[in-house]
């Protein structure tokens, strides 16, 4: 078997051609710069050009791209955009509006004057190319990470997103519950828009993925406090076997050592409120099951920022999955995909 595992994030695109016939540490593996990166560059290029552009595409992470809009129309030009590609930067079409950006059909592109850009979380052309040289063929099969807050016009994403985790988790969903092949929930448009693009693609939340992946380091004991410092998102989890007992979620540029110490401490003593997790600027926290700090088997930390923790109070290891950290999220789409079993406790 073989497909592509693809980890969608804010700094990168962690790649990994999952060939059954090879051992994982021969197989292709690529780190990339993200798509939201690329295309915040071809944005800023645009507006050094003094070029008017239209997104046109699909809905993908923001971020970057998002800012690089906001730039081009401070500087004094136009930005047209189809209203798939125009979710990238809000939920809500008229707040998009307000930021000076006309929302247009497909048909209308044809008669601009501006540069298109295609706005895409995975450019499988591109990696087509970049692989053809050398002498890699692209699999036909994708399992996908990519982080979505849900389409939530109406209330704050930070709400929206946690609120279904805690909904999943209180149905007594496991790790399998957030992984989605043709059952994708209707609030992750962001999902919706790599699957249209990967049609039959396997996709998961990037945060669940590094932590299904963070598991396969040969250190991982149960119950196992698993922490996933991401470049923007700080996610983490008690979890037994594939059972995740607590959840929590904040904004990396937000938290220090200190305070991530602090946080986990009560996360797995069963203190932490959900509410003050929000008052502070991130996304909340939910505890199913208190274990108690004193009983976690292994505290693992992943993701790009990492060292946060280098000079932690707590006895964490760096998760390594078979060697390689970057690859952590990939390493846990593979499991999913290997592993998929159609599960029946997610939320709609």
């Amino acid at each position: 078997m073989r497909f592509a595992a693809i980890d969608v994030g804010m700094g990168t695109q962690d790649i990994l051609l999952y060939d059954g016939s090879q051992k994982i540490e021969n197989c292709v593996k690529m780190v990339l710069p993200s798509q939201t990166q690329i295309v915040a560059k071809r944005i800023s290029t645009a507006t050094k050009l003094k070029q008017d552009i239209v997104l046109a595409g699909e809905t993908m992470g923001g971020g970057p791209c998002a800012g690089a809009v906001r730039r081009h129309i401070e500087a004094g030009l136009a930005v047209f955009a189809t209203e798939r590609a125009a979710l990238t930067i809000n939920d809500d079409m008229d707040k998009v509006r307000q930021m000076g950006v006309s929302i247009i059909s497909e048909e209308e592109i044809q008669g601009l004057n501006a540069a298109r850009i295609e706005m895409c979380d995975v450019d499988e052309h591109a990696l087509e190319k970049a692989l053809a040289l050398f002498g890699v063929k692209l699999p036909d099969r994708f399992a996908v990470a990519v982080q979505d807050h849900g389409y939530s016009p109406e209330t704050s994403n930070r709400v929206f997103r946690f609120n279904y985790f805690r909904e999943v988790m209180e149905r007594g969903g496991t790790l399998d519950s957030f992984v989605y092949k043709g059952n994708i929930p209707d609030r992750f448009t962001r999902m919706k828009a790599v699957e249209r693009t990967l049609p039959g693609a396997l996709l998961m939340d990037t945060g669940f993925a590094a932590i299904r992946g963070a598991l396969h380091d040969d250190r991982a004991e149960y119950p196992c406090l698993v922490v996933n410092i991401g470049n923007g998102h700080t996610l983490a989890s008690v979890v037994e076997g594939k059972k995740p007992l607590s959840l929590f979620e904040h904004h990396t540029h937000q938290l220090n050592a200190d305070r991530i110490d602090d946080y986990m401490r009560r996360l797995c003593d069963g203190t932490l409120d959900s509410r003050e997790v929000f008052n502070d600027g991130g996304h909340g926290c939910y505890i199913r099951e208190a274990v108690g700090i004193e009983n976690i088997g292994s505290i693992l930390v992943t993701g790009p920022n990492r060292n946060i923790l280098r000079n932690s109070g707590l006895e964490v290891r760096f998760a390594a999955p078979f060697g390689d950290m970057m690859l952590t999220g990939c390493f846990g789409l593979m499991d999913a995909y290997l592993n998929y079993i159609p599960d029946q406790s997610g939320a709609a």
